[in-house]
């Protein structure tokens, strides 16, 4: 019976990541890009927030990543800060891009200040 017994099964490689850097987030690269344009139009968060119809606390966290808003309240925080959607949609998606396409000892944060 010793002769039959099975070897034990050595776990599966892991894939390794192709990049070096891993990509940001939808919601970080929004974030970032909500609070360039506050800063751009010299807004407060809580005038921006209000003329959004959030709270301070939930742009707070849209800025820095923790949420994961809904179309509508990013659509509501765009009309305040007097951007549309696809305006912000599209500045969004070239910062990944960038970010994407960014030499591999550039950080994210790095690639987006220069895409900026």
């Amino acid at each position: 019976m010793a002769e039959n017994a099975r070897a034990p099964r050595e776990p599966a490689p892991t894939p390794q990541s192709t990049s070096p850097i891993p990509l940001p987030l939808w919601r970080h690269m929004l974030g970032d890009e909500l609070r360039r344009l506050r800063h751009e139009r010299g807004e407060t968060l809580g005038k921006t927030a209000a003329d959004a119809g959030v709270s301070p606390q939930y742009l707070s966290e849209m800025e820095r990543g923790v949420k994961d808003p809904s179309s509508e309240m990013i659509a509501a925080v765009a009309g305040a800060l007097g951007v549309t959607i696809i305006d912000l949609a599209t500045a969004v998606a070239e910062n990944l891009r960038a970010a994407e396409a960014a030499p591999a000892g550039v950080s994210v944060r790095a690639a987006f200040a220069l895409a900026a």
